[in-house]
């Protein structure tokens, strides 16, 4: 038994099993080890002088360009333990890629562009845009495909060359904006001073300046909209709105209230 099994493991063909099995298990420690290093590398934020979305975007990109270099080293491991003569093959790949150039322009125009988006800092993970034809917030910035999580649960793969204007909605405050329509018949001017009477001692932490009460938006036969703003800080500006609608709500509720006794 120990004789059959000896000269099995003698095979040539079980030594490159072997080989390339001892291969794969190298390949998912150091990728497992390596993510985890330049995880903790970027999660240093005192070490380097940039934002934390610019760090989680840098991070997200470094795991994976050393992912595809693992990679590329472990099927050029697995050729020569195959019998392959790398020499030919990697002189020959230069006109394999000019063929390949040709037929995968869509990709080439990927990571050109997922490499400006990165440089011009266009958008970082965390940030909220809109981009590519979808809306939302943005979980990863790859070479190819820009991944962003829409606010209904999907996560929108958006192709790097599809995305040819970016509508960054994270960049410095942020304003919270409430049109508030009332009957035609109701008086203007009681409406106005009621909803100024609501906000004056309204209050929530991000906001930078206001509310402010603009005046009448729009007009016809059935409505009027009056609009009421305020700056907010970055991502608060809908949790603001719905707190101004609440406080009008409630102090039109609290005259109705006073009227009909």
């Amino acid at each position: 038994m120990n004789s059959t099994i000896n000269e099995w493991l003698s095979h040539p063909l079980a030594q490159i099993v072997w080989k390339i099995a001892l291969v794969v298990v190298i390949f998912f420690i150091v990728r497992a080890l390596g993510r985890k290093l330049i995880a903790r590398a970027f999660n240093r934020p005192q070490t380097i002088r940039a934002s934390q979305a610019r760090l989680n975007t840098l991070k997200s990109l470094t795991q994976n360009v050393f992912s595809y270099v693992l990679l590329f080293i472990v099927a050029m491991t697995v050729l020569e333990i195959l019998g392959f003569n790398l020499g030919p093959i990697l002189a020959g790949a230069g006109v394999v890629g000019l063929a390949v150039a040709f037929g995968a322009q869509g990709l080439v125009s990927d990571v050109v562009t997922g490499f400006f988006l990165l440089l011009e800092r266009q958008l970082e993970v965390g940030d909220y845009v809109s981009a590519g034809g979808v809306e939302g917030i943005v979980e990863e910035l790859g070479f190819r495909t820009t991944l962003i999580r829409g606010f209904d649960g999907t996560l929108h793969y958006v192709p790097n060359r599809n995305i040819a204007n970016v509508d960054n909605h994270s960049r410095g405050n942020m304003r919270a904006l409430v049109d508030i329509s009332i009957p035609a018949g109701q008086k203007l001017d009681e409406s106005l001073a009621m909803m100024k009477e609501a906000l004056e001692n309204f209050s929530h932490p991000a906001i930078v300046s206001g509310p402010e009460v603009l005046g009448v938006e729009s007009d016809d036969l059935a409505t009027t909209t009056i609009r009421v703003i305020a700056k907010t800080e970055n991502m608060e500006q809908w949790a603001v709105e719905r707190e101004i609608r609440q406080v009008i709500r409630q102090r039109y509720d609290a005259f109705s209230q006073s009227e009909n006794e």
